[in-house]
């Protein structure tokens, strides 16, 4: 088997660095203006300050370029791809096929990684759109682990999937807040400092507090929850999964830095070890993930395994 490759997202320089000594193996970063739900934005002269870092110690940098495309931003994503392919990263994320058509049409030679959200469901879709250049497919966080282990079954595409951290439950590219649960006759509290970027949405019924987080992009809430699947990662190791993704979107500095570490212990006792190795230190794991979780935050393991249901 193959060791997987652990994939973060990282808040600014200084956080890639301290990243790549917890373990790191690749980063995702990007403007807002092309790419959706980042933990930072990357300026393009801070993308190639990035890259020059993380390709010096050996590792990898993949550009989200996954927004949705209105015509007024055509022009500026033929540059930003030109600018990309100068500086010279290992990957661009898409999901609007106007950005394989703009490399395409400019002889951009970066691999693609097909990242369309939700809708990255089965393995149809990750060939036909390998088919069309894709080299890799980032899996919706709605799939449970059968269905994650069935489309690596069919497909030659490397296949990414998120072990932890928060998933979105919902988008609108207007800045709606309130209007999420408007469908449902209810005046939803909002607790807003957006300038702190950790506003919530109160759900007093179930006790919950929903993160949202506003870009150039809309508005996207967040899941209650964080998903953790530390100590669950064997079958994802068994079926050959590439890329495991920590997503570090509206965590802090610290945290994201410790369970990187935490899931690069786990991913090296599998695979340079044993699977007695991980298994005897996964729940320890775990136990310092939790201790350090905001206690607004519960763990579970997502739609992995059928436990959050909004």
């Amino acid at each position: 088997m193959k060791k997987p490759e652990l994939l973060v997202t990282p808040q600014s320089v200084e956080h890639i660095k301290a990243l790549l000594q917890a373990g790191a193996d690749a980063f995702v970063i990007g403007e807002q203006k092309f790419g959706l739900r980042l933990a930072g934005d990357f300026t393009v002269a801070q993308v190639q300050e990035a890259t020059a870092i993380i390709h010096a110690a050996g590792k990898k940098v993949y550009v989200a370029v996954n927004a949705i495309f209105h015509n007024d931003r055509i022009d500026a994503l033929d540059a930003y791809v030109l600018e990309m392919q100068r500086i010279g990263v290992d990957a661009l994320l898409f999901g609007d096929p106007a950005v394989v058509m703009s490399a395409r049409e400019q002889g951009i030679t970066i691999p693609l990684h097909w990242s369309p959200e939700t809708i990255a469901t089965n393995w149809f879709q990750v060939n036909y759109w390998g088919e069309r250049g894709s080299k890799r497919a980032v899996l919706a966080r709605e799939l449970s682990v059968e269905e994650v282990i069935e489309i690596k079954e069919n497909t030659a595409n490397e296949i990414q999937v998120q072990v932890h951290g928060m998933t979105c439950m919902f988008q609108s590219k207007r800045s709606l807040l309130g209007n999420y649960f408007l469908y449902r006759d209810e005046a939803m509290e909002i607790e807003n400092r957006k300038d702190q970027k950790n506003m919530f949405l109160h759900d007093k019924e179930r006790k919950n507090k929903y993160p949202i987080y506003e870009d150039l992009n809309g508005t996207h809430i967040f899941s209650p929850n964080d998903m953790c699947i530390i100590e669950e990662l064997n079958e994802l190791f068994e079926a050959g999964i590439d890329s495991l993704q920590i997503d570090g979107v509206l965590q802090t500095f610290d945290y994201v830095v410790t369970v990187t570490n935490l899931y690069r212990q786990a991913i090296d006792a599998y695979f340079d070890q044993g699977e007695d190795a991980y298994e005897d230190i996964k729940s320890e794991l775990f136990e310092q993930i939790e201790a350090i979780q905001p206690a607004l935050r519960p763990l579970d393991t997502g739609f992995i395994y059928k436990e959050t249901v909004y």
